[in-house]
């Protein structure tokens, strides 16, 4: 097979996927393969970078948690300097680049400046989630929409883009955070049932996977889980797999098992083994 040659002074905006390099996918490994220089985000996990050639300028431009290396100015002007030089980049992105990955700003100041530039997708956290849990995100009778919501908002949003759930919904939320109480207060507020089957998906595809399982009721009672980390909210996860469920602990049992359940998350082993 012939060697693929890359577009000098293009930006290949790349999806890594949810971490797994078997989830990579082949036009992902083969822009890597020809770059000369990778910008990546922390999320990319160590498996994925080690596919990249060792001859290949590699660079952390992540964020997490809030705590920025590096502004989101100074990352686009890194992928124009070094097209402009001729170099062939890849702006390297955990799961799909197009989703909450901040590529409209990117893909923006790549127009503004010229800079061809092309979008590689990968496979998007939620359908990672999803096959952890071995669940479909929809359902023809019970759940014909799917949402995507991000629990991080730029500081200038207060407001929700969504204000009205529906009965056959399936919320995806990206980053749900450590603050679970204030999501379970917004989703009963728009019309949810304290027993919608909830999902905490950590890590989902990597080694150390972890699926637990409530309710929106149980939703107040867990820690924050490691990250990366989803919650799907709707009624495909009912009879979905998990390594752990405590949608039928009782109100008075809860506080006791958050402790239980920091520990589950934080430990390297499946307590369905």
């Amino acid at each position: 097979m012939a060697r693929y040659s890359g577009l000098p002074g293009t930006v290949y905006l790349t999806g890594a996927g949810p971490g797994s390099a078997k989830l990579l996918t082949l036009r992902a490994l083969e822009v890597l393969k020809i770059a000369d220089v990778v910008f990546h985000d922390d999320l990319v996990s160590e498996e994925i970078l080690a596919l990249i050639p060792a001859h290949v300028a590699v660079q952390s431009v992540g964020k997490r948690c809030g705590i920025k290396k590096i502004s989101q100015e100074e990352i686009q002007q890194r992928l124009i300097r070094a097209a402009r030089s001729g170099q062939t980049v890849v702006r390297l992105k955990g799961g799909d680049p197009l989703i909450f990955g901040r590529a409209q700003e990117e893909i923006a100041a790549l127009r503004k400046h010229g800079i061809p530039f092309e979008i590689v997708p990968g496979v998007t956290a939620a359908c990672a989630a999803a096959a952890a849990a071995q669940i479909s995100l929809t359902d023809r009778k019970r759940a014909s929409k799917l949402v995507f919501i991000s629990n991080h908002q730029c500081a200038e949003k207060n407001a929700r883009l969504w204000h009205k759930t529906f009965e056959d919904s399936t919320l995806v939320f990206y980053m749900p955070g450590g603050n679970l109480e204030s999501l379970q207060t917004e989703l009963l507020e728009n019309g949810l049932d304290w027993e919608m089957p909830c999902l905490v998906i950590s890590q989902a595809a990597l080694p150390a996977q972890k699926v637990i399982r409530t309710t929106i009721r149980g939703l107040a009672t867990l820690p924050r889980a490691t990250a990366p980390s989803l919650l799907i909210v709707g009624v495909t996860g009912t009879e979905s797999r998990a390594d752990l469920c405590i949608e039928s602990l009782q109100p008075e049992q809860r506080h006791a098992c958050e402790e239980m359940v920091l520990e589950f998350t934080q430990s390297g082993e499946s307590l369905s083994d």
